[in-house]
């Protein structure tokens, strides 16, 4: 009897979880969707390539709220068995409050690791081909930002044509071994310009140790300046922000490649934030599957599933409010990145604990 009880509560519980992905995932299409078509009303495209898109898109947003959906799962699938009196069912079989959180609280914390593992390359690379797709279409071509192996690249347009830098990665606001290039709108190359290294944390970059080779008429000269000033549409700040967005980045590839993303220039601080994100989402759900817990099991009554759900809504903002503040917390040095992302799941994780203890108690 107990382990068809157990199939019961876990088979019954997995279909919720599925019911609810799905009804967030409709939601995120019809939203998304508009968003997209925005952005490509007045390109060349059929109503396929918004669709198609927000379609990989999605799925990412999916799995970031996935801590909300797994506490409305919970408590939707437990105000069910208690309205059915299927749970005073399960407690004359045996199965205590605290059993039937835990099997429900372990299923949604062993979900986590699997789509760490299993799921998150796949919608990483989804993100990775929807940025790549989009950029095709972008109009903003003149002005791009890359940082591979190979360094820092950027091309920006200037008043004669436009230019292209080059340097070792963006470890800190200096930079070394700048190359400049300033190539005319016919794509003949007016001067090229060698630095030690640049300051780059403001607009107006400073370079040191500078060799200017300027080429005219087919004739080359050349110049030395201790110090020499230009004026670029991207600092420090800017260029390590377009970086930030590690959507494109599965949990297993930071873990596998992460020294090899600090010297490609990846700020290490933020590969810190979203590794611990990633690895503190099974404990989330854990804790979110706690609390729909708290909120449904204190009594066998039926009840209005309305006043849960409301209850439900508030904890659920109360929750995001204080990720962002302890993130915020984080972002200005108040605290570190990675403590601020655990302090949510700690102290939400300490209450949710004192409650578990009072509900199996009845």
């Amino acid at each position: 009897m107990n382990r068809v009880l157990f199939n019961y509560l876990f088979n019954g519980y997995l279909k919720m979880v599925l019911k609810v992905v799905l009804i967030a995932y409709s939601g995120g299409i019809i939203l998304n969707l508009f968003e997209e078509i925005e952005f490509f009303k007045n390109l060349d495209s059929s109503i396929t390539t918004p669709l198609s898109l927000t379609i990989l898109y999605v799925p990412t947003i999916i799995i970031k709220l996935l801590p909300f959906i797994i506490f409305v799962a919970s408590m939707w699938f437990l105000l069910n068995l208690r309205n059915s009196s299927d749970l005073l069912t399960m407690k004359v079989f045996g199965f205590s409050n605290f059993k039937i959180f835990f099997i429900l609280a372990a299923t949604s914390f062993i979900l986590g690791w699997i789509i760490l593992f299993a799921i998150n390359p796949i919608t990483s690379t989804m993100v990775k081909y929807y940025e790549q797709t989009k950029s095709k279409f972008s109009r903003d071509v003149d002005h791009l930002v890359s940082i591979n192996k190979n360094g820092l690249w950027i091309k920006e347009s200037s008043d004669n044509g436009y230019r292209i830098i080059t340097s070792d990665s963006t470890r800190t606001d200096t930079i070394e071994n700048v190359i400049i290039f300033n190539l005319s709108k016919k794509n003949s190359v007016i001067s090229k310009i060698h630095s030690k290294s640049a300051n780059i944390s403001k607009n107006e970059w400073v370079l040191k140790d500078v060799i200017i080779h300027i080429y005219k008429d087919g004739i080359s000269s050349q110049k030395y300046l201790k110090e020499y000033k230009i004026t670029s549409k991207y600092n420090y700040e800017q260029i390590t922000s377009l970086f930030e967005n590690f959507d494109t980045m599965s949990f297993l590839e930071i873990v596998l490649n992460y020294d090899e993303l600090l010297k490609r220039g990846y700020n290490k601080s933020f590969l810190d934030q979203n590794l611990n994100s990633m690895t503190s989402m099974p404990f989330f759900l854990f804790i979110m599957t706690a609390l729909a817990s708290i909120l449904t099991m204190n009594t066998l009554k039926k009840s209005n599933s309305f006043a849960f759900f409301v209850a439900g809504i508030i904890a659920c903002v109360a929750i995001y409010y204080f990720k962002d503040l302890s993130l915020a917390l984080g972002q200005t040095n108040r605290i570190s990145l990675s403590l601020a992302v655990w302090i949510p799941v700690l102290t939400i994780g300490l209450f949710s604990s004192i409650g578990v203890l009072q509900i199996n108690e009845k």
